[in-house]
C-alpha cells in the first residue's frame, strides 16, 4: 500500500513538472514574472500589489496550490520550481537547505546593508539562518497572547485581566466566566485553549522536550510534566476550557462557526490564546471590543515564537530578480504595510518601535500593540531535534493526543513519550549513517 501511494505521489509530481514546463514564457509582456509559493491569505494581494508597484519591470504572482514541501523540492531540482517559496520553522528551513535548492544569500544581503540576524526578531532567526548562513527573510513573526472579549467580561461583572497575573488567579477568573445550564452543559467558557500550545506551558514551567544535545526526550522531567498537566487540567479539572467533545458541541450552536477566533467573536468564550494575525478576521466584525494581555507565567516568562520566511530557489534563472523580493521584505514599506494589516508582526524589529505601530490611525481601538511587541520580544523558537522530523515525532504526538482526549494521565503519558521518543532517536541514529555520526559527535557514545 505504501508503495502504491509513493508511486501515485511520484506520478503527480511528474505531472506538475510537465505542467510547469508548458506554462507561458515568464518574461512575456515585457515584465519578468516571479512565482511565489505561499498561502492564500487575502492580505497577500495588497502585499503583492505593493511589490509590483515598487518594481514595475516585475510581475509577482502567488501559487497557493503548490505549497507541499516535497513537490517544491522535486520541481526545483528538476528546474521547474517556483522562484520563491515559504518555509515554516527551523525544520522546514533545514530540509530545503539540505536538498540543495535554497540559495545562500548571506553575502548579497550584507552588500545591501542588511545584517539579517541583527535586524529581525531573535525567535525568527532559526527559520532563515542555517549553520550561520542566511537563506531568506521572514515575512512575519508571531507569538501568542490572551485575547479577551470586553463585552463578556462586562456582562459577567468581572474586571479585565492585568499583566503579571498568576495561573491560580487566571483559573479563578476563568471559572467566573464559565457558565453552564441546569444540565451542566457549558453555554460559555472562560477560555479557548489550543492544546497544540502545550509546549508554551512546558517551557514556562522550566521544562523542555529534549536535552541540550537533542539526543534524549525530557518530557518526563517534573517541569515538563507540570506544563502538560496544566494544559490538561484547564479542560478536565478546572473545566474552564472546552474538551474536544465540548468544542464540537459548541460548534453546532450556530453563530460564527467554530474555532478560537469565531468563539471569541461570538462571545461563546471570554478569552482565547492566539496571535495578532487573528485580527485579519476579527476586524470585520464591527463593534467588537477586545483586549490583549500576556499569558500568565510560571517559572519563566516565555512563549514559543516563530516565523514564516521566504527562500529563493537556487535553480531559478530569475534568482537576481527574486532577490529584490527578499530585500523588499526587509523594507520600511513592506513592514509598515504588514503591521497595518495585522498580519502578525513585522519581521523588522525597528518597524515595531514606532508610533504608527502602537497607534494605527485606521484602528484607534487597538490599544494593545505594545503587548504583542513584548510577547514576541520574549518568545523563543521551538526546539529542533535532527533525529526526529515530521512523522518521526509520533512517539510524542500520540501520547499528547491521548492527554488531549482525556484518555491518559498526563504524567504517565509524558513518561511514555520520553521513553518512546528517546528509543526512536537511538534507532534512527543506528540506521541512518549521518545521524549516527551526529549522535556520536554530540554524546561521545554509540547510539
Amino acid at each position: 500500500m505504501k508503495l502504491t501511494f509513493a508511486a501515485i505521489g511520484v506520478v503527480l509530481i511528474l505531472l506538475s513538472i510537465y505542467a510547469y514546463r508548458t506554462l507561458p514564457d515568464p518574461s512575456a509582456g515585457g515584465k519578468t514574472r516571479l512565482v511565489w509559493v505561499t498561502d492564500n491569505n487575502p492580505v497577500r494581494a495588497e502585499q503583492v500589489a505593493l511589490f509590483n508597484r515598487l518594481n514595475p519591470d516585475l510581475e509577482l504572482v502567488i501559487d497557493p496550490a503548490n505549497t507541499d514541501q516535497q513537490k517544491v523540492i522535486v520541481q526545483s531540482i528538476g528546474g521547474v520550481g517556483p522562484d520563491l517559496f515559504d518555509t515554516y520553522g527551523r525544520e522546514s528551513a533545514e530540509a530545503y537547505v539540505a536538498s540543495g535548492i535554497a540559495w545562500d544569500i548571506t553575502d548579497r544581503m550584507l552588500e545591501a546593508g542588511i545584517d539579517v540576524p541583527k535586524v529581525i526578531w531573535p525567535a525568527a532567526v532559526p527559520s532563515c539562518v542555517v549553520n550561520g548562513r542566511v537563506y531568506g527573510f521572514p515575512c512575519n513573526v508571531n507569538a501568542n497572547a490572551i485575547w479577551f472579549n470586553k463585552d463578556v467580561f462586562d456582562r459577567s461583572g468581572v474586571p479585565y485581566p492585568k499583566p503579571g497575573w498568576t495561573w491560580p488567579e487566571f483559573i479563578e477568573i476563568a471559572k467566573k466566566l464559565t457558565i453552564r445550564d441546569e444540565r451542566g452543559r457549558a453555554k460559555q467558557f472562560g477560555l479557548y485553549w489550543d492544546f497544540n500550545a502545550t509546549r508554551d506551558l512546558v517551557y514556562q514551567h522550566g521544562g523542555r522536550y529534549f536535552d541540550p544535545t537533542a539526543t534524549r526526550c525530557t518530557l518526563d522531567s517534573p517541569e515538563a510534566i507540570a506544563g502538560v498537566k496544566l494544559s490538561h487540567d484547564l479542560m478536565y479539572v478546572h473545566k474552564v476550557a472546552p474538551t474536544p467533545t465540548e468544542e464540537a458541541a459548541l460548534s453546532t450552536q450556530g453563530g460564527w462557526g467554530s474555532g478560537g477566533i469565531t468563539f471569541l467573536m461570538s462571545g461563546r468564550v471570554a478569552m482565547a490564546y492566539g496571535g495578532r494575525w487573528w485580527l485579519n478576521l476579527m476586524r470585520k466584525q464591527k463593534g467588537l471590543r477586545l483586549g490583549v494581555v500576556e499569558i500568565p507565567y510560571a517559572k519563566e516568562r516565555v512563549t514559543v515564537g516563530g516565523a514564516r520566511c521566504t527562500f529563493i530557489n537556487k535553480n531559478s534563472p530569475r534568482r537576481e530578480q527574486a532577490l529584490r523580493f527578499i530585500k523588499f521584505l526587509a523594507s520600511r514599506e513592506y513592514n509598515e504595510l504588514l503591521n497595518d494589516q495585522a498580519d502578525a508582526l513585522a519581521p523588522l524589529m525597528s518597524a515595531c518601535y514606532t508610533d504608527r505601530f502602537l497607534h494605527n490611525p485606521a484602528h484607534p481601538e487597538e490599544d494593545y500593540n505594545a503587548v504583542w511587541r513584548e510577547v514576541v520580544k520574549n518568545s523563543i523558537p521551538a526546539e529542533f531535534c535532527p533525529f526526529l522530523r515530521g512523522g518521526e515525532m509520533e512517539p510524542i504526538n500520540t501520547q499528547l493526543d491521548l492527554v488531549r482526549g482525556g484518555l491518559k494521565d498526563p504524567e504517565l503519558a509524558c513518561r511514555d513519550a520520553a521513553r518512546n521518543a528517546t528509543a526512536r532517536i537511538r534507532r534512527n541514529a543506528r540506521l541512518i549513517p549521518h545521524l549516527g555520526r551526529l549522535y556520536r559527535e554530540l554524546t561521545g557514545q554509540e547510539p
